[in-house]
């Protein structure tokens, strides 16, 4: 690192000309990338996937579309076999658009559309699919809400004292958008807090420097981004995302290099010799950190989900981006700064290097209580439920919910509200398929209704009517048995179908990629700590403060706990699918940031003292209220994300959000320096074999000291 200082620092010009060439370019990436983006939410290679998209593309309606499911409640006295009923159901199904498929009582005759006592009947409505924004011409086109068409086309053909009310799960429905923040609202907000937190420790005009090396480091990670749309579809999900976790991660580090520097110049070090101190002290965690964030988002780019692959290699894009810049530019605005009053950095902050005392003397107290509260935590999020949500955590009002409860009253199973379509190909028997699902125990119903919404170009549809629901464990169970009941060629779809898919191929092979992660990880600190226990430590630490956090959203959008007073969002019983995963992946690398700040100045202060009490207490005292500014920053990033009004976004932002809370508390600011005075010199132990394995640099040669802990 030092190395590289002098090297910036005597190519003053070079190094500053392609600094602004690249922001221009970059700045010109976002030009060319907005327009290639994709918005579409493709999964590749899954069977529920695929159905969905084959029945799709040949009937243009249905698919991973959830039904709408109309209720006609009939008045007193008059039932569906009563003269002209079911003529006038037939109408009202019929002044539904030609581009939904509809299928009802009265144009099959099925009983099992019917309610206990003949009052009650309803309908399946399968609309096109949201992504293609409707099909062409027709009266469901892009932003309709299609509950209200069925509603309003319905209304006129029914029976004089006709109760209607559209139900089904997206009619129920608690995620839709609350009009909450914009982007351009959540980078103010962001940029707002970055500000404050540094003019904070600051107070100077030094607080806009890291400021600059962000709106460096996030239009050249957009160059980066474009040049990786070469080979992957970047999602706009990634474009809207990259600079709110951009500017976080951007500040982050360059807050790391400054507060160093300015360290440096209260020891006495002036101009280049203060940078390149700084550059070989906080400049080497800054690479090591870089390194530990990039792995965490391994995780994402390696799963066969474009989305997933996408905002990884958006997150390893800016982070990569950020380093750079922190280790290219930063320097050269450091060399002409001047640093302010530096009172503040002659000395360990008293309040942390208080506290640090004060944990490592009830070290094994601390240790407990943190990590009991951290373990509950993670028990709850074994709990964690990553199915499709059920009717009982859903809308509690509304016509959706009164419609729910009339097919209630009339004995229907709520599962009807995720039947699901089975594609029957050209060459199979549909009566057949459909005859073998209706032996299948747990379906009510299965219909394939003859007529050109049901059969296209020699093939058909199959739909079958679960009694649970597909977000229940039967409702799970009866897919799984459907498949199996099907021939050969004949492809299962729906929307609780393709959820399935997604959790087993994500999560399946989870466990062996942690492993794999923890494996890199531990050879990247090893080498960064020159230890072969703190790195194991980190990497166990970092994955209870995961658990913790996964306890913590469970706590929140499961159970409920304050989510509407302070979100203005009702939860939905239900984490959705990809948000375990991408919360892991983004906070695997930010929380493991933190550690090598604190472990890495520890190490350092153990290499000056060789008292491990010592470096941790004076450790701490240096990074304590670093790292809490910076967790600041990153927290205020991404809570401005929960704000968004869209529920899977807001269960992201707010999971993040809650995991830097809970790691720069509970764990860096009492389980590290408890577990690490507990150790004593057992932290820095290193066999001759392992360094040389790992080609660790010998330790500095310390003083001798009494008190070897």
């Amino acid at each position: 690192m030092e190395k590289l200082s002098r090297f910036v620092l005597g190519h003053r010009r070079p190094v500053g000309a392609l600094a602004v060439a690249l922001l221009l370019a970059g700045c010109g990436a976002l030009a060319l990338l907005l327009p290639a983006t994709s918005e579409r939410n493709d999964y590749p290679g899954l069977p529920g996937y695929e159905a969905n998209q084959r029945i799709t593309a040949t009937y243009g309606t249905g698919g991973y579309e959830r039904p709408f499911v109309p209720v006609v409640t009939l008045p007193d006295g008059v039932t569906v076999d009563s003269p002209g009923v079911r003529e006038a159901l037939a109408d009202a199904f019929d002044a539904i658009p030609d581009d939904a498929r509809v299928v009802s009582y009265a144009d099959t005759g099925d009983r099992a559309f019917v309610g206990d006592g003949g009052t009650t009947t309803f309908g399946l409505v399968f609309g096109p699919q949201v992504e293609q924004g409707g099909l062409p011409g027709s009266a469901l086109g892009e932003g309709s809400d299609l509950g209200a068409v069925v509603a309003d086309a319905m209304r006129p053909h029914l029976p004089d004292g006709a109760l209607l009310h559209v139900t089904g799960l997206d009619a129920l429905a608690t995620g839709a958008d609350t009009g909450g923040l914009d982007v351009p609202l959540k980078l103010l907000i962001t940029l707002a807090a970055a500000i404050a937190v540094l003019a904070l420790v600051f107070r100077s005009a030094l607080a806009l420097v890291p400021l600059l090396t962000a709106f460096v480091a996030v239009p050249v990670s957009f160059l980066g981004l474009l040049a990786a749309s070469a080979v992957i579809d970047v999602h706009e999900t990634t474009v809207i995302m990259l600079p709110l976790f951009g500017i976080g991660i951007a500040v982050d580090y360059a807050l790391i290099l400054v507060t160093r520097w300015r360290e440096e110049r209260a020891l006495g070090r002036d101009g280049d010799e203060a940078v390149h101190r700084a550059m070989a002290t906080a400049g080497h965690a800054i690479v090591f950190s870089g390194g530990a964030v990039a792995i965490g988002l391994v995780t994402m780019v390696v799963l066969p989900i474009p989305l997933l692959r996408s905002l990884g290699v958006g997150g390893m894009v800016v982070t990569l981006a950020s380093a750079l810049v922190s280790l290219t530019v930063l320097p050269l605005l450091l060399a002409k700064a001047r640093p302010g009053k530096l009172e503040r950095e002659e000395a360990a902050s008293r309040a942390w290097t208080a506290w640090a005392r004060v944990v490592v003397r009830r070290r094994v107290p601390a240790a407990v209580v943190a990590a009991a509260a951290l373990v509950g935590l993670s028990v709850i999020g074994l709990g964690v439920n990553l199915s499709v949500p059920v009717t009982g955590d859903l809308a509690r009002s509304g016509s959706g919910h009164d419609g729910l409860a009339a097919l209630r009253e009339a004995g229907v199973p709520s599962g009807v509200l995720t039947s699901f379509d089975v594609f029957v190909p050209p060459g199979r028997d549909p009566g057949a398929v459909a005859a073998a699902l209706a032996d299948v125990p747990g379906v009510h119903a299965v219909t394939a209704p003859d007529d050109d919404r049901w059969r296209v170009d020699g093939s058909a549809l199959v739909t079958v009517l679960p009694v649970p629901e597909g977000g229940a464990d039967a409702g799970e169970d009866l897919v799984r048995a459907v498949r199996a009941a099907v021939p050969d060629g004949v492809l299962v779809g729906g929307n609780a179908t393709q959820q399935l898919d997604y959790v087993d191929v994500t999560y399946s092979a989870f466990p062996w990629m942690l492993a794999l992660l923890a494996a890199a990880t531990f050879v990247l600190l090893a080498r960064a700590f020159r230890s072969l226990l703190l790195p194991l430590k980190a990497i166990l630490l970092n994955l209870l403060s995961l658990g913790a956090v996964l306890g913590a959203l469970v706590v929140v959008w499961q159970w409920g706990w304050g989510t509407e007073a302070v979100l203005g969002l009702q939860p939905d019983g239900a984490i959705g699918t990809f948000v375990p995963v991408t919360v892991f992946a983004f906070l695997y690398g930010l929380t493991m940031d933190y550690e090598v700040f604190i472990i890495a100045r520890m190490r350092e202060e153990h290499d000056r003292t060789g008292s491990t009490r010592q470096a941790v207490v004076a450790g701490i005292g240096r990074t304590g209220r670093l790292v809490t500014c910076a967790a600041l920053i990153l927290f205020f990033s991404f809570a401005s994300m929960a704000a968004g009004g869209e529920l899977d976004v807001a269960i992201f932002a707010s999971g993040v959000s809650l995991g830097i809370v809970l790691d720069a508390t509970l764990i860096r600011a009492v389980l590290v320096p408890a577990t690490v005075a507990m150790m004593g010199r057992w932290n820095w132990w290193l066999p001759g074999w392992a360094a040389r394995v790992l080609r660790v640099p010998p330790s500095p040669v310390r003083p001798a000291v009494t008190n070897g802990r």
